[in-house]
């Protein structure tokens, strides 16, 4: 809901805040005081594209700021966080919205400028925004019904959702199970197509899979196989240096041939040495001990030595050939599908189960062809079930609203709701729903657009707004000139469905009526100013007698005239009570 509204230098329009709100706000004034500016400035503030023929003469540039209330939970707010804008969520928001949202607990300044060079900004909560974004924010904010062309259902697929929301909870339930349906066989169908499209290419895949695994098993390596080898390759290759190195060692440490003094007997007579003398002082004990130790050591790696001589000297004849070999067959491998041996065993493992995918692809369609095939046939009967569910709510949506235009001075004028089946299934059915208007007898059902003046045009879609109310909120409307080419009762009854309407949104009309503006309850007047060398016009909230002096000139172009202002009190009163009755 929009809040506040503030221009400047916009058109004829100086600067001017408009206190919105709630309920039903008429905006009136005189033939060129700029009444269309406050619709032109709600556009651009909702995206629509800048005229540098808006900016007021003289003026740099043209500014529109809005105090927009949302629901910090909805769609609007999320975005406006997106874009690092700022959301006020006070409680007071919530609480100034009134009858027309419970939900309204936050709020949100949007604003846009427009230079007299043609340059444009937006701004959402404090931060510059793309204005695509305002555009954005509006389709879920505001709908505006002018003298042009800017209708919210023009198109069918918006019909569509509009006849499926009025509808009601029976229609929405079979829309929501042939949809799940419908996705489900959209996507067997691009699986079958994937699978007959893709068939050469899925073959040499798995050609090439059969193959690796076949050379991989052939070879069956084995995690760190590829190290193991690699060690063992280089002890071959140095057996004969490895063999003397340990000969050596071993005949230094423990000698058999007793030609020359070896390790042990040196230490053992060191320690013979000592024990002659130990017991002359303490102090050689431990030494004594440690040589002992020591001794035994040595000793002990003489023998490890000789043990380790021993497997050097069974290698078998051979065996560094087969050791090539087979490091030979892991590094085929690893260049094939590596870089390393563990690579190569997992691509193994993970390629069974895609071959077995792929060499069953043939069953895979004959499944996915079954599948697809009793889908169709559900979709079919569900699809028929939704359009009989739109026909009948069509007949009854073409009822209601017919009966709406006969009130608003269109008594031979029929709505048409035209619910056509076509053959292809759509993510909705197969129905192409329009929104066609007969203006009189004898005519033929045409397009909304097509099938209606300015006027006229806007009459109608309050009609389809009112209908549709319940079923489909929005949250603020607007109406430019809703009741051009009419006056008296119809005006009258124009006013009391603008009202109805504004009990679940906000409601703005701009309107020369005074039928229409009476039942408002928020009154904005457009006022000029022609004293400077340019027009200005600023806009002034009515009440009280400035309400009812505005009332008479509506009505007489008088402001002061006492039988004026005796009608303006008399249609107030009547809208007063009109309003209650309904």
């Amino acid at each position: 809901m929009i809040e506040e509204l503030s221009i400047r230098d916009l058109g004829v329009i100086g600067e001017a805040v408009l206190p919105l709100g709630p309920g039903f706000t008429a905006v009136t004034g005189e033939t060129g005081a700029g009444k269309t500016m406050v619709v032109s400035a709600l556009g651009l503030l909702f995206g629509e594209r800048a005229d540098t023929g808006s900016v007021r003469s003289g003026a740099a540039q043209a500014w529109i700021e809005g105090r927009i209330l949302v629901d910090s939970h909805g769609v609007v707010a999320e975005r406006v966080r997106e874009l690092g804008g700022d959301l006020d969520e006070s409680a007071e928001a919530g609480a100034e919205a009134g009858a027309a949202s419970s939900a309204t607990d936050g709020e949100v300044i949007l604003s846009r400028s427009v230079s007299a060079e043609g340059r444009s900004r937006a701004v959402v909560g404090g931060r510059s925004a793309p204005i695509s974004v305002l555009s954005e924010l509006g389709s879920s904010l505001v709908v505006v019904h002018g003298q042009s062309d800017q209708l919210r259902l023009k198109g069918q697929s918006a019909q569509r959702g509009a006849l499926d929301n009025f509808g009601g909870a029976v229609l929405a339930a079979r829309l929501a199970e042939y949809r799940s349906l419908f996705d489900s066989w959209q996507a067997h169908t691009a699986e079958i197509d994937a699978l007959v499209t893709e068939r050469s290419a899925r073959i040499r895949e798995a050609e090439q899979l059969r193959s690796a695994i076949d050379e991989i098993t052939a070879v069956a390596p084995v995690d760190g196989e590829d190290d193991e080898l690699t060690e063992l390759a280089g002890r071959l290759t140095n057996l004969e240096d490895l063999r003397l190195a340990a000969a050596e060692a071993r005949e230094n440490i423990s000698s058999e041939t007793g030609d020359a003094p070896d390790t042990v007997g040196l230490i053992d007579a060191a320690r013979r040495s000592l024990e002659r003398v130990a017991h002359h002082d303490t102090a050689l004990a431990p030494i004594v001990e440690a040589l002992a130790n020591a001794s035994f050591l040595v000793s002990d790696i003489s023998t490890q030595l000789a043990s380790y001589a021993a497997t050097l000297e069974t290698d078998e004849v051979g065996e560094l050939d087969r050791v090539q070999e087979r490091r030979a067959q892991l590094t085929v491998l690893t260049r094939k599908y590596g870089p390393d041996l563990a690579d190569v065993i997992a691509y193994a493992a993970e390629a069974e189960p895609r071959l077995l995918e792929l060499d069953s692809d043939s069953d895979r369609i004959e499944q996915l062809s079954a599948l697809v095939d009793d889908e169709l046939a559900e979709l079919g009967r569900l699809a028929d079930e939704l359009s009989a569910l739109r026909r009948t709510a069509g007949e009854e949506l073409s009822t209601l609203v017919t009966e709406e235009l006969g009130a608003l001075a269109m008594p031979n004028a029929r709505f048409v709701v035209d619910v056509q089946p076509r053959e292809d299934f759509g993510s909705s059915g197969r129905d192409l729903v329009q929104f066609l208007l007969r203006p009189h007898e004898g005519s033929e059902p045409r397009p909304l657009s097509k099938g209606a003046s300015g006027g006229e045009l806007s009459r109608v879609m309050l009609a389809i707004e009112v209908v549709l109310a319940a079923a489909d909120p929005v949250p603020t409307f607007v109406f430019d000139e809703v009741d051009a080419g009419v006056g008296g009762a119809s005006a009258i009854e124009i006013g009391r469905r603008l009202a109805v309407l504004a009990r679940s949104s906000q409601v703005i009309v701009v309107t020369h009526l005074a039928q229409v503006a009476a039942f408002a309850t928020n009154h904005l007047r457009v006022e000029k100013d022609q004293d400077g060398p340019v027009t200005a016009s600023n806009v002034v909230q009515l009440d009280g007698e400035e309400r009812l002096a505005e009332m008479a000139r509506l009505l007489s172009g008088l402001p002061d005239s006492e039988s004026g202002l005796a009608h303006a009190a008399e249609l107030l009163e009547t809208a007063r009570a009109l309003a209650v009755r309904h």
